[in-house]
């Protein structure tokens, strides 16, 4: 965060000093949530959860060098003290990206944020200095600590913007206004929550309803291959551009392609030219991310050959979304646990088909949350693609959901031994030690409740010697 004094920002929260010896100090060190992050000179901002109350550790904070402590109540320490520290933390954030001028850029969807926002980030960091969220910082506490990470010299401050209620991502949008923002899909994640697909795209569109206007900069991304995300143009007075594989997107991919390895290779053309990309990522999902960023980019300056070698040369930055790791006996573990939803299962099973190619598949599933209603039908139809796409084994994972995931695959005409059952993550790994070969490839994904990467990280648990525990 750039430098400013204990005054000026119990000004700008219009919070009260106590304890603090120097108003003029300085916070020279970032904003923390956690008080073993405290930094000397850091600003620790102290929550009360239901489990942890920040306010206890302000102490420990302050022995560790936190310059203040950010509090609802006088905490013995250097204190700013505020009615509500979200807000507080909301303001700050606000008054720190107005006086450094960057750039910001917003981004929503169903499904595909994180790894679209770890694409943007690679993107936009060969042009200039990038700030992006660590995981997926996108409430309304995560927001304002990646925004806050933002220094004098940032170009770009990328930001994720999720939401469970109608009015989410608009208070979002008003703590760090956007100029940019982009909108992948409308998909069914939180569906149980927002009651249809219509009302999610309600939600997600309030992300370009306040972008400035075009003759002053804004510029509304959206994916022309959803109806529901294409519609959202009427609602935004910015710059309309649209990505994705449709005749007349802005920016599209042509002559889409996967390699032997499941890595997704096709021609990107832009309003300024074409050039080829071939993705280290796997699966055919990551075309619209990448299509997603390359509209960013374009529109904020690079050419097209910057962004197709940005795009051929980005990884994975986040854990447990994609994560391909070969063991030393040959089987390929894809850890892409960290959530799920329809979309993205199917999507997952799709590149698991596109690995497999001659190799033994497993698809290792548990439940989908948060569905509603549409719980049974969902997890009944991931089942049944499952089968479609040839996998070779399905491993449900877990309770009635995982019943539903085989009662799919049932009924497609997986009988026998082709799928099964499990109560647990750890009779799916006994299940996998016992009956994995080499060369076999594992795909384990499951919403993050369930805890499967704890199958993933099981089966590439290795003995000193590095041969597989198991094996």
């Amino acid at each position: 965060m750039i430098a400013l004094s204990l005054a000026e920002i119990a000004e700008i929260v219009g919070g009260q000093s106590y304890d603090i010896p120097d108003p003029d100090l300085r916070v020279t060190g970032p904003v923390v949530i956690d008080s073993r992050a405290v930094q000397p000179g850091a600003l620790f901002a102290a929550f009360a959860g239901e489990k942890v109350d920040g306010h206890d550790y302000a102490e420990r904070a302050a022995a560790a060098g936190a310059a203040a402590v950010l509090a609802t109540r006088p905490v013995g320490v250097p204190a700013i003290v505020v009615p509500d520290v979200t807000a507080a933390l909301g303001a700050l954030a606000r008054s720190v990206v107005e006086r450094l001028g960057t750039t910001t850029v917003a981004l929503t969807g169903s499904s595909g944020k994180t790894s679209t926002k770890d694409l943007i980030a690679q993107v936009l960091q060969r042009k200039g200095p990038t700030v992006y969220p660590a995981g997926n910082l996108n409430n309304e506490i995560g927001l304002p600590l990646t925004a806050l990470r933002a220094a004098e010299d940032t170009e770009h401050l990328v930001l994720e913007m999720g939401a469970r209620y109608i009015g989410d991502i608009r208070y979002l949008t008003g703590l760090v206004p956007p100029k940019v923002s982009l909108v992948l899909n409308v998909g069914t994640a939180h569906i149980g929550e927002f009651g249809g697909r219509e009302q999610i795209a309600e939600a997600k569109g309030e992300i370009v309803e306040n972008l400035p206007p075009a003759d002053a900069g804004g510029v509304a991304v959206l994916n022309a291959d959803d109806p529901l995300v294409r519609a959202m143009a009427s609602r935004t007075k910015a710059r309309v551009i649209l990505f994705g594989e449709a005749a007349d997107a802005d920016v599209r991919a042509e002559n889409v392609r996967l390699t032997r390895q499941g890595q997704p290779a096709f021609t990107l053309h832009t309003p300024t030219g074409c050039s080829d990309v071939t993705m280290r990522l796997y699966g055919e999902h990551h075309v619209s991310n990448a299509l997603a960023a390359a509209a960013v980019a374009h529109e904020l300056g690079m050419s097209v050959d910057e962004i197709a070698l940005a795009l051929s040369e980005a990884g994975t930055l986040s854990r447990w979304r994609m994560e391909v790791t070969e063991r030393p006996d040959g089987v390929t573990v894809v850890n892409d646990a960290y959530n799920a939803n329809p979309e993205s299962m199917r999507a997952a099973l799709r590149a698991l088909a596109a690995m497999g190619q001659g190799r033994r598949t497993w698809a290792v599933l548990g439940q989908m949350a948060e569905l509603g209603g549409e719980a049974l039908a969902e997890h009944d139809a991931v089942g049944r693609l499952a089968v479609r796409l040839n996998v070779s084994k399905l491993v449900a994972v877990g309770g009635r959901e995982a019943s539903w995931l085989q009662l799919g695959a049932y009924n497609e005409g997986s009988w026998g031994e082709e799928s099964v059952h499990v109560s647990d993550a750890q009779a799916a790994v006994d299940l996998l030690r016992s009956e994995l070969r080499p060369g076999d490839v594992v795909l384990v994904k499951a919403s993050r409740s369930v805890g499967l990467e704890r199958v993933a990280q099981a089966l590439l648990e290795t003995t000193t010697e590095g041969e597989v525990t198991g094996r």
